[in-house]
């Protein structure tokens, strides 16, 4: 077995104890691939020994071997050999959780869960059976690290032994290979003369776009018409199509966009509509660009951006149209909110930041274990 980056230079540990193992399980959300690229990293860098065991096309994506970490897997037989050398195993979502659990059967190896995309308050039977795995993954972690503070009392009441509150940063993706000219963007929409609203995020239901078609739907009366873009990507995708074409909605579905966050950065506003949302990246993404956002007060988002946003009832199309037409038409108030998203961006954690705390988590976990 050839030796990952990580492993060909591995700094001295404390107190010549060895490297700390640690695998790395992840669900199939973008997001949380996102970051476990950034924490491979920045363990790797910092000696630590990192097993990622994900699906193979997110290795694909992310490379995180190119991170410093040792690629496997997700399935069972290679989940189970990974975590059976790891001093501590860090799962990425509940589903993840479950599956780590599982695998950690009979093994007293510490469990850390990291609560990725909970606590969306499905009804019917299979919110009976999310709560239900939400209980057994609460109690067989040690730690379970929530996003936000609704995620830390969501654990606690799952009946979580240890649950603390750690934010995690935005990985901000390059944009050497892209045109930053807003112009062009703008121009290529056809929104040149008339106020750009863009949203971003997948065509599943708990995003709220039918909401936001409705909303659409009372400011295309305005002179011009704001024309709303959605960029993303999901099983929605025909529903909405044939609502924009049947009530002729100023409104373009995009699809899977590489320059969203240069789209971005042209529009007047940005919304986010979602039934709930942890900590969403298109919430960070507006306020560093300094483009104002209107944003539904769901989960972790008013914990999130402040005073950086206009916050809204989730449902409520009248409360998002009338939020977003009010910033469209006062540029003062515009500029003041982007102002404010700015401040509170400067407040985030670094991925540095994010990066040392999980790691004196595991350094918690394993004093013990690892003398």
């Amino acid at each position: 077995m050839s030796s990952s980056p990580a492993s060909a230079s591995v700094p001295a540990q404390p107190y010549g104890r060895p490297p700390l193992r640690t695998v790395q399980v992840l669900g199939s959300g973008a997001g949380s691939s996102a970051h476990v690229r950034s924490l491979a990293t920045g363990l790797a860098a910092r000696g630590v020994r990192v097993t990622v065991c994900a699906p193979v096309e997110a290795e694909g994506e992310y490379d995180f071997t190119g991170a410093g970490a040792r690629f496997a897997p997700d399935a069972v037989r290679e989940l189970r050999a990974a975590c059976a050398g790891a001093d501590l195993v860090h799962a990425h979502g509940v589903r993840a959780g479950m599956r780590a659990a599982l695998a950690l059967r009979g093994r007293r190896v510490p469990l850390v869960v990291s609560w990725h995309g909970s606590g969306t308050g499905s009804d019917g039977g299979l919110g009976r059976l999310g709560r239900v795995l939400e209980r057994h993954v609460a109690r067989a972690a040690a730690v379970v690290l929530g996003a936000s503070s609704d995620q830390v009392d969501l654990a606690r009441l799952r009946g979580a032994r240890d649950a603390r509150l750690a934010p995690v940063a935005t990985v901000v993706a390059g944009t050497a290979d892209t045109d930053p000219d807003p112009g062009k963007a703008r121009a290529e929409l056809g929104a040149v003369e008339r106020p750009l609203v863009i949203a971003v995020g997948s065509l599943v239901p708990r995003r709220g776009y039918c909401v936001l078609l409705d909303a659409a739907r009372e400011w295309r009366t305005l002179d011009p018409p704001p024309l709303l873009v959605i960029a993303g990507e999901g099983p929605l995708r025909a529903e909405l199509s044939r609502r924009i074409e049947a009530e002729e909605l100023p409104v373009r579905l995009l699809g899977r966009r590489r320059d969203a966050a240069q789209l971005l950065a042209s529009a007047d506003v940005a919304v986010l509509p979602s039934r709930w949302e942890e900590r969403a990246p298109l919430a960070q993404e507006a306020l560093r660009a300094g483009v104002p956002l209107v944003a539904t007060a769901v989960g972790g988002v008013p914990e999130l951006v402040g005073e950086g946003a206009v916050l809204v009832p989730a449902g409520n199309p009248q409360a998002l149209a009338s939020a977003v037409t009010g910033l469209l038409a006062d540029a003062d108030r515009r500029a003041a909110l982007a102002a404010a998203g700015l401040a509170q961006a400067r407040t985030w954690p670094s991925e540095d930041d994010t990066v040392a705390q999980v790691l004196s988590v595991y350094d918690e976990l394993t004093e013990h274990t690892r003398r």
